[in-house]
C-alpha cells in the first residue's frame, strides 16, 4: 500500500484540476449557454450560482485560495440540493440532484484537504517561506 502513497499528491491535483474545471463548464454553460447553445434569461439566484460555479471551479482548479473557493462551491450545491432538488423527493436519485451531492461533498473534501503541494497556493506559500529564510 505504501508503494501508492507516491501517486496520492499528484491524483489528487489532478482530480482537483478536472473537478474544478468541469465546475468552470457547468458555470459558462449556465450564464453563456457555451456548450449547449441555450441562453435564456436566469432568476438572479441562479445568475449568482453561476458566476459561483466559473469563478470558485477556476479557482479550485488552478489551487488558488482552494479552501475559500472550495467551501463556497459546496455550499452553493447544498443550496441546490436542497432548493431545487430537494422539494422533489430527499433521495438524489429521485430528485436528480445527485450531481449536486457528490460535487457538494467532493468540494467539501477538497476544502479540508486544501490545495495540496501541486497548486498555485504551494508555490505562493513556497516563494514566502524562501524570501523569510533568505532574509
Amino acid at each position: 500500500m505504501n508503494a501508492l502513497n507516491r501517486f496520492a499528491d499528484p491524483f489528487y491535483c489532478i482530480m482537483r484540476f478536472i473537478v474544478g474545471l468541469m465546475f468552470t463548464c457547468h458555470g459558462l454553460d449556465k450564464i453563456f449557454g457555451t456548450f449547449a447553445g441555450k441562453t435564456e434569461a436566469l432568476p438572479p439566484l441562479m445568475m449568482l450560482g453561476g458566476w459561483i460555479e466559473i469563478i470558485c471551479g477556476f479557482l479550485v482548479a488552478f489551487g488558488l485560495l482552494t479552501r475559500i473557493a472550495a467551501f463556497v462551491a459546496s455550499g452553493e450545491m447544498a443550496a441546490a440540493f436542497f432548493m431545487m432538488h430537494a422539494p422533489k423527493g430527499l433521495i438524489p436519485y429521485v430528485n436528480k440532484g445527485e450531481l449536486a451531492v457528490v460535487y457538494c461533498f467532493i468540494f467539501f473534501y477538497i476544502f479540508l484537504r486544501g490545495s495540496g503541494s501541486w497548486s498555485i497556493d504551494a508555490l505562493i506559500g513556497r516563494s514566502r517561506t524562501a524570501t523569510a529564510t533568505t532574509s
